[in-house]
């Protein structure tokens, strides 16, 4: 059987009050129930109690009393602390290899942005929640006395929400952000050199974190929001790890970003990872191969471009990978030539512009390099189709150029791009199997990355036992098989 009655065992063996008398298997396949639909703590409880189907499938009698909704998260958050946090999604997965489903074939991988479970917050709205919360850590205490001693603002700061202001008024909103940095200011510095130890630390960094992310001071003094987005920036003090993300350039959202990596001949997720929304999806390529890393021969690497910088060519390459996404094409701005229609020697260590003019590549000692045109562009009849740039134009040549090259080639052939026509759009059906439950799947249940990858573990694990049961995936007595 995937769950037994061991299977949550490791969980409690540091617990003082024992393990839990509910057996594993109905908790796992209430968890996993749960996340296929999409319900709550509470909601998927009461199922257990008043669904057979679901009482069929965790093997209990109809009729039987469903366990309190705090049970589930409690064994989420031992899960997560864990030597195995993924073994619902890695058992599956398991089981599935076992019965010949899973090939190693090939890899598709992906992203899909997971929203975040609170409101996204203004600079007033963090600053006034970051001292507050300071305030109420502290509150009782000799130190909590002199940060609040410290404060100029006619506030208690004992109410949440957004402080009384004339929102419409511009001078009267800078003036509430002045004074709101001032005080947080103020509140720092009574902290200063202070030990504090736990929740109240945090709470300290998160204040000096949002007096300077989005403000600057003028000459005279005074404190205002500046215009553009700090490149890390907290989106909200109740979840500090969500962040700004974008999906493609139209495409933004706050949040966090599921990873998925899929078996496009089995349709089958075969690894997930979370990150924060503003991650590249290149940073989770070793996470997502993992489980295949290790083989002698290797599945091919279908991705988008998001994958096919040359770092992240030259990294998964070098581990035996072939990779099979497209290097976009350079553009050149307002239609000029781009890079593109430059032919770069590395082996002469030359560029060849497009009206025939040669020119020497200088490296840096990180192995990039410029190659300057300038002292040929001024009588060249193409110079105004190539720059604007009266020095001449200059092209940069990467330090992984040679990978960028020789994959560019590549991607030309008939074959390559049947390849990636034929494999990588796989990946598209399984991302919207993986949202087709908002919650859980396109937006988050819970605060915090860990709690969220929890789900998307779950969740993964729930996707392909729907998948499986499609394939005929079954238990035929003595080993775990697929087909009729």
């Amino acid at each position: 059987m995937l769950f037994p009655e061991d299977y949550f065992a490791d969980l409690y063996k540091t617990s003082r009050f024992g393990q839990t008398t509910v057996p594993a298997r109905v908790v796992a396949t209430v968890m996993l129930l749960q996340s296929h639909e999409g319900l709550s703590d509470a909601e998927a409880t009461d199922r257990l109690g008043a669904d057979l189907r679901w009482q069929a499938a965790a093997g209990v009698h109809s009729g039987y009393e469903p366990f309190h909704p705090t049970l589930l998260v409690g064994v989420r958050n031992r899960l997560r602390a864990s030597a195995r946090p993924k073994r619902l999604s890695e058992d599956v997965k398991g089981a599935a290899k076992k019965a010949g489903v899973m090939k190693d074939r090939a890899r598709v991988l992906d992203s899909t942005p997971v929203y975040d479970a609170v409101a996204t917050q203004g600079t007033v709205a963090q600053l006034r929640a970051a001292v507050r919360k300071v305030l109420r850590l502290l509150e009782g205490s000799e130190l909590g006395d002199r940060v609040r001693s410290a404060l100029r603002r006619d506030d208690d700061y004992c109410s949440a929400g957004k402080p009384p202001c004339d929102w419409d008024d511009p001078a009267a909103r800078e003036e509430l952000v002045d004074a709101l940095v001032k005080d947080a200011k103020a509140a720092l510095g009574a902290l200063d050199g202070e030990e504090l130890g736990g929740a109240a630390t945090a709470a300290a960094e998160l204040l000096a974190l949002v007096a300077g992310q989005d403000v600057e001071q003028r000459q005279d003094g005074t404190f205002v929001v500046v215009e553009e987005v700090a490149k890390d920036r907290v989106i909200s003090t109740v979840d500090t790890e969500a962040r700004h993300g974008h999906k493609s350039a139209n495409r933004q959202f706050d949040g966090f970003k599921c990873r998925l990596s899929v078996d496009p001949d089995s349709g089958l997720i075969d690894e997930v990872a979370g990150t924060a929304g503003k991650a590249a999806d290149r940073e989770a390529v070793d996470e997502l191969l993992a489980p295949v890393a290790e083989l002698e021969e290797k599945p091919v690497v279908f991705g988008d471009p998001a994958y096919a910088d040359g770092e992240t060519l030259e990294h998964l390459e070098g581990q035996g990978f072939e990779v099979v996404a497209k290097v976009p094409p350079a553009r050149g701005k307002d239609g000029r030539y781009s890079k593109d229609d430059f032919a770069i020697d590395l082996g002469a260590g030359t560029v060849t512009c497009p009206a025939g003019q040669v020119a020497s590549i200088s490296y840096a000692k990180d192995g990039s390099g410029r190659a300057e045109l300038g002292k040929v562009c001024a009588s060249c009849p193409l110079f105004a189709a190539c720059t604007t740039n009266k020095a001449g134009r200059t092209v940069t040549v990467h330090r992984n150029e040679e990978v960028l090259q020789r994959h560019k080639v590549a991607q030309q052939a008939p074959e390559w791009q049947q390849a990636d026509k034929a494999t990588r759009p796989k990946v598209e059906p399984k991302i919207g199997h993986f949202v087709r439950k908002p919650w859980g799947g396109r937006k988050a249940r819970a605060r915090g990355l860990g709690r969220v990858l929890t789900d998307i573990v779950t969740r993964a694990a729930a996707v392909n036992l729907a998948r499986l049961a499609v394939l005929g995936f079954h238990w035929d007595g003595a080993a775990w098989a697929a087909g009729p």
